[in-house]
């Protein structure tokens, strides 16, 4: 179960790096990519951000990209809320595909 300050600091991160993953897929054309949720660990050091990626062909691709800009991604976080958090959580990503899971469900019920 979270505590409420989990809670505050993913929803900060969340907004934070929605904003940030918006500036940059606005210089790629073609690929969105936005921040489904973030968990945070009771310790407050790590935070998984599972990300939405359409469209999904490109997902493995852009996630292995982001994985390897990681550091830089949290430099940039770590410069907007450096008022709110006194340490900035490491960033790991992950896919999110619950979309295409009810897409797959969503097809098979109709046939």
């Amino acid at each position: 179960m979270e505590t409420t300050r989990q809670n505050k600091i993913s929803r900060l991160l969340q907004k934070e790096l929605s904003e940030i993953f918006l500036a940059q897929t606005r210089k790629t054309h073609g690929t969105i990519v936005s921040v489904s949720i973030v968990r945070i660990s009771p310790d407050l050091s790590i935070a998984k951000v599972y990300l939405s990626i359409f469209p999904s062909e490109k997902a493995q691709a852009t996630i292995d990209s982001i994985n390897a800009s990681a550091r830089e991604i949290r430099y940039e976080l770590a410069q907007k809320v450096r008022f709110q958090l006194r340490k900035i959580p490491e960033l790991r990503f992950y896919l999110d595909d619950s979309l295409d899971y009810i897409d797959k469900i969503d097809n098979l019920l109709h046939q």
